[in-house]
């Protein structure tokens, strides 16, 4: 399988949300399947099966993330010399003429993207139409609209 971006952040985050899984998530729903094995019938116990659902949807994401880990290259951007080129990792500030407005996009990897909080995947047609342009660029992207005009503003490898 081929190495998947991530930024330093995004395996922190990542591992965090595993070890919570391992050391806090697991023990407790097998503690709540042995607390409902003791009322007696599982056919018609209701929590027991509730907890099992549980069970299996931690153990699957404990997979998820292992497998996502494994299989990340992580990227730290504050590593990399910056010669004003938009890289994954980076930050970078662009003019939108259509909205007159600047608007500030960090570029990162599938699982970190949240359009709330202007993390963009790399992926997407913004940040693939940005990689590889430097300040002043001007770069026409064609997103699911139609086609946005963006002015390379700066960028940082923070």
């Amino acid at each position: 399988m081929d190495k998947v971006p991530m930024t330093v952040r995004g395996a922190e985050l990542l591992r965090a949300e595993l070890e919570k899984l391992k050391t806090v998530d697991r023990p407790q729903v097998v503690q709540e399947i042995a607390e409902a094995r003791e009322h007696g019938d599982l056919k018609e116990n209701a929590e027991y099966h509730a907890a099992r659902e549980q069970q299996g949807m931690i153990e699957a994401r404990i997979r998820d993330i292992e497998g996502k880990l494994s299989n990340a290259q992580i990227i730290d951007v504050t590593k990399i010399p910056n010669d004003g080129r938009v890289v994954f990792g980076c930050t970078v500030t662009v003019y939108r003429e259509d909205q007159d407005k600047e608007i500030v996009y960090k570029i990162v990897g599938e699982d970190e993207a949240d359009l709330k909080q202007n993390l963009i995947s790399v992926y997407t047609p913004i940040a693939k139409g940005l990689i590889g342009k430097e300040i002043d660029d001007e770069v026409v992207i064609k997103v699911p609209a139609g086609e946005i005009k963006l002015e390379i503003v700066d960028v940082k490898y923070v």
